[in-house]
Parts: structure tokens; C-alpha cells; sequence
């Protein structure tokens, strides 16, 4: 099919349901945003959705967007780490923390997110 096609058709689309105008191609940039959401940040699973080349790609271009993510990531952190409650030996908090370090030791991808959410 013709690309001017698809694009008056969307466009058409838009102006009969009164839709904010975006490009089709932003169909693309919001599925990657949220496969990268629900996938719970699996960069190399939604590299491989979208055939970005590059890791870096997914991290750089659409990492940023999650914004209410960092929020909710930051309330729980503070939350799991520094509000130990009564009944819970601080052992298992350790536990917890040497648990999440080692995840993030063994996912470089998943540390290269945390790591550019927290910029």
C-alpha cells in the first residue's frame, strides 16, 4: 500500500474521532514505550519487537518518557529500604537488598535502565 495512502486514511482517522494530530509513526514510538512499560523494563525483548539494532536505542529514546514510573520506582525503594517494619528482623531487609543487588548484577541492561531513570 502507498504511504500517502496510510497517511491520509490515518489522518482522516484522526479528524473524524477530533484527536490530538500526531504522525503515524508515533503509533510506533508509543507501542515501544509500552511494551517497554509492561515488559517491566526487559530492553533486550523490546529491542528485539521493535529490530533496533542497538540497546542503547530503546534506553535513549524512550526510556524518558516512563516518568510516572520513576515516581512509583522511587516511592517503593524508599519504602522497601528505609522503613523497616517492627515485626521484620533487619536481616530481611539485607536479604532483600543483597537480593536486588544481584539482579541488577546479572542484567546489565536492567542496570543501564535504573541508571539512566535516576539521571
Amino acid at each position: 500500500m502507498e504511504s500517502d495512502k496510510i497517511r491520509d486514511s490515518f489522518n482522516k482517522l484522526i479528524k473524524e474521532n477530533n484527536l490530538k494530530p500526531v504522525v503515524f509513526h508515533s503509533l510506533r514510538h508509543s507501542s515501544t514505550t509500552y511494551k517497554l512499560k509492561l515488559s517491566g523494563g526487559d530492553i533486550k525483548a523490546v529491542q528485539g519487537d521493535t529490530g533496533h539494532s542497538e540497546a542503547a536505542m530503546i534506553t535513549e529514546r524512550y526510556a524518558h518518557i516512563l516518568d510516572d514510573d520513576r515516581r512509583i520506582n522511587a516511592e517503593k525503594f524508599e519504602e522497601m529500604f528505609y522503613q523497616q517494619k517492627e515485626d521484620e528482623p533487619s536481616g530481611a531487609k539485607t536479604a532483600e537488598l543483597l537480593s536486588v543487588m544481584k539482579k541488577l548484577e546479572e542484567s546489565p541492561e536492567l542496570l543501564g535502565l535504573l541508571k539512566s531513570l535516576m539521571k
